[in-house]
């Protein structure tokens, strides 16, 4: 220990010599993990600094200003604009605070810039806050907080975002800094799109985590940006009422250091999660999921009429000896992505959908149908005849902004206000018709998992971001199932993930094991960050895993149909329907299969067999696959192959044509769980069609193995066991066939 602590002691005095080289006087934070320095005459950060590798994860010469102050006429004020700076140490603390104040701007001369910094002992997260004090009306309406604007680059860096389910790109700087045009910033609003408040960017030498730990909602955007030689920042710029004449962050800013990569942060995220009430007020923890959703072996994701959805829905039933429930689209009287919120009737009309519906529910099979959450077409008549525009979301400049979705009709959308009760009534009122008169089961709430920002004044709720639009989707969530009491609990689904919907949602539809389907390729990869952090609590379903083309709503223009909508997709693409499928399992989401008719049952045999394997695999292993939590990838060497891979819209076109492209993906796909029982297991699926030797090793350093145990193989028909495993560490080898999956399980043997 002594000899560690003189090592770490080298490093720091190492570096503060190399700053004070260089000119730069310091002030500097530092625990066993990790050192942060300022410069002592602008505050700019210019050192962060991990204790296990020595390396900077800032260039210290790079003008790392800690905040920006926005204004909406796009003007802003920053640190350099100070005429006066001062900072305070506190070492009994561990912290610094810093001030700027004598602001030239005539608008901000009495404006006072108050940052502070605390560095926990034995934390590997310092803590950051910003306040505004002594202003009259500034006028600011974003801040911008912390910055760091030059990240220093290493070897095999990548960023990884929480987008939803959650991606990871190893080309950062280039799609930031793109050739012989400016640079770029990406955002990314949370709540919303950004399923956990942080952003994470690592290297061999180390990484870094932008975070924030906030219960209330509030609003904000995590970005980053390129800039000059190639430079890449990050920040999160926090909203804030232009009429605020004193201001302070709603809970602090995290920034962690750390070693590893994507999981390696999202641990030290749900390290912190109980913070939140997010996990413990989940519909899962709360037991409120219908028995039917958490018995659920398959979803099947089909559109239009009841004929070409139920009974392709009792024909797989019946083919996966298996529960199978229905996602159902293209149900509604209007047109899609067009005629929002006018669903009713159903285009079959209300009898036949009701008759279809019945009779299939009595087979054990339930149905969500689709509600657009926010969504109003503006051509339509009831757009006009509610003045439905008053509820609308306006932008800072008063106006709506039209979303055009619908690339046939060219229908313009408008996104609706969840602050106010004329857009939740409407809403729901049309919900309690369509779960009660219709019979349906549940809702998919599309665009759930996303937030927006409002600026009509007249509006109930303060102009911009802010806990509101969350505060909003309670109301609404709790007003549907109110209404349906006592006689059902209607299930309610949503786009994405989100840590903030887990008290409102019973499923999370993440759709990026299709990644491939929509996505350019070679920029983004999909990884299970939302995952990785809750997946205890949430419940996962849904991909664009289709063995078809895809399909046509009959509502739209006859002129630009398909000649051939749902025709099959060439055999070759097989290993991406098992990619897809793969991912699913292997990361614990319930299976889907969209597009599906009976004569596939022929058609593609071979495709339908493994998922008919795969679902009854998962269905032995939901201890794991549906209860478990996330355990670090195991790195099994998995050889890499090239798949033929088809990249087409998600609905067709008459001038539509796949896309095809090759692509690297590992041969065998492999995920780690743990159980609450404490034992742990390893899901692999083989989506090639050779056979591969996989050697499997796990130590208890990494992870919960104990001391002994023995190993078995589970599949859909048989257990088999492989051996047993000593002193912590588990090595076996095994064979997987082409096409197959496989769950090996490690029973601990408990201490006497």
């Amino acid at each position: 220990m002594i000899q560690k602590l003189r090592l770490l002691l080298s490093v720091y005095l190492l570096i503060g010599t190399v700053f004070a080289s260089s000119g730069i006087a310091a002030v500097t934070l530092s625990n066993s993990h990790m050192r942060l320095g300022f410069d002592e005459s602008t505050g700019a950060l210019i050192e962060a600094c991990l204790a296990e590798t020595g390396f900077n994860l800032v260039l210290p010469h790079a003008n790392n200003s800690l905040w920006h102050l926005l204004r909406p006429d796009g003007t802003f004020i920053t640190p350099e604009d100070a005429c006066s700076f001062s900072f305070t140490k506190a070492p009994s603390e561990n912290s610094v605070e810093f001030l700027w104040k004598g602001f030239d701007d005539p608008r901000s001369r009495n404006l006072e810039v108050q940052v502070s910094v605390t560095l926990p002992e034995n934390k590997q997260e310092s803590h950051w806050n910003l306040a505004l004090h002594d202003s009259d009306d500034f006028g600011f309406y974003q801040i911008a907080f912390p910055r760091m604007t030059s990240l220093a680059a290493q070897k095999n860096e990548a960023l990884a975002v929480p987008f939803w389910m959650g991606e990871v790109t190893s080309s950062a700087r280039e799609l930031l800094n793109p050739a012989d045009a400016p640079a770029l910033r990406r955002s990314w609003e949370y709540p919303g799109l950004l399923s956990l408040q942080c952003l994470t960017f690592y290297g061999d030498q180390g990484g870094l985590m932008l975070s924030t730990r906030d219960s209330t909602a509030i609003r904000r955007e995590f970005a980053v940006f390129g800039g000059e030689r190639n430079a890449l920042g990050i920040e999160i710029s926090h909203p804030v009422s232009p009429a605020s004449a004193n201001y302070q962050l709603s809970g602090d800013v995290l920034l962690s250091l750390f070693t590893g990569d994507w999981f390696d942060a999202a641990l030290l995220y749900r390290r912190e999660r109980d913070a939140l009430p997010y996990a413990e007020q989940s519909r899962v923890r709360t037991n409120q999921i219908p028995d039917w959703a958490e018995e659920t072996g398959l979803w099947i994701w089909n559109r239009d009429a009841s004929p070409g959805v139920l009974s392709p829905a009792a024909a797989l039933q019946k083919e996966m000896a298996a529960p199978v429930s229905v996602f159902w689209h293209w149900w509604h009287g209007c047109a899609y992505d067009a005629g929002f919120p006018e669903y009713l009737p159903p285009r079959e009309g209300a009898e036949s959908f009701k008759h279809a519906l019945g009779a299939a529910q009595k087979e054990g099979i339930h149905a969500i149908v689709y509600m657009n959450q926010r969504l109003w077409g503006m051509d339509t008549t009831s757009w006009k005849e509610k003045d439905a525009q008053r509820y609308a979301v306006k932008g800072a400049d008063g106006t709506i902004r039209r979303e055009i979705y619908n690339t046939f009709t060219q229908s313009p959308c408008a996104s609706m206000c969840m602050g106010t009760s004329f857009w939740r009534n409407t809403y729901a009122d049309i919900a309690e018709k369509v779960l009660l008169e219709l019979g349906a089961d549940g809702i998919y709430m599309d665009q759930a998992c996303s937030s927006l920002a409002c600026y009509d004044q007249e509006h109930p709720h303060p102009p911009g971001g802010g806990p509101w639009w969350m505060q909003g989707f309670q109301q609404l969530a709790s007003d549907i199932r109110q209404r349906c009491l006592p006689v059902k609990a209607p299930v309610l689904a949503g786009e994405g993930c989100g840590e903030a919907w887990l008290p409102h949602l019973d499923l999370m539809l993440s759709l990026q094991v299709s990644l491939e389907r929509y996505a350019a390729p070679g920029q983004w990869e999909p990884i299970p960050f939302f995952h990785a952090v809750y997946h205890d609590c949430a419940r996962f379903f849904g991909n664009y895993c289709s063995l078809t083309r895809p399909p046509y709503d009959s509502l739209w223009p006859k002129e630009s149909a398909p000649d051939r909508p749902l025709a099959l997709l060439d055999k070759k693409f097989a290993a991406q329907f098992r990619l897809e499928q793969g991912r699913s399992f292997i990361w614990g989401q319930i299976p889907c299969i969209a597009n599906f008719l009976p004569e596939q049952l022929t058609s593609r045999r071979e495709e339908l067999s493994f998922l008919k394997t795969l679902v009854h695999l998962r269905l032995k292993t939901l201890k794991y696959l549906r209860d478990g939590i996330m355990l670090a990838p195991p790195d099994i060497g998995s050889p890499l192959i090239e798949i033929p891979t088809s990249r087409l819209s998600i609905y067709a076109g008459q001038h539509d044509a796949v896309q095809e492209y090759t692509r690297l993906v590992p041969s065998v796909l492999a995920a780690a769980w743990q159980a609450s029982d404490g034992n742990v297991a390893v899901a692999l699926v083989n989506i090639g069609d050779s056979t591969e030797e996989i050697e499997l090793s796990l130590e208890s350093s990494r992870y919960p193995l104990g001391e002994k145990g023995k190993v078995r193989r589970i599949t859909a028909d048989t257990e088999e066991e492989m051996g047993l495993w000593t002193q912590g560490q588990a090595l076996h080898a095994l064979t997987l066939e082409g096409s197959s999956l496989a769950v090996v399980e490690y029973l601990c043997e408990m201490e006497p």
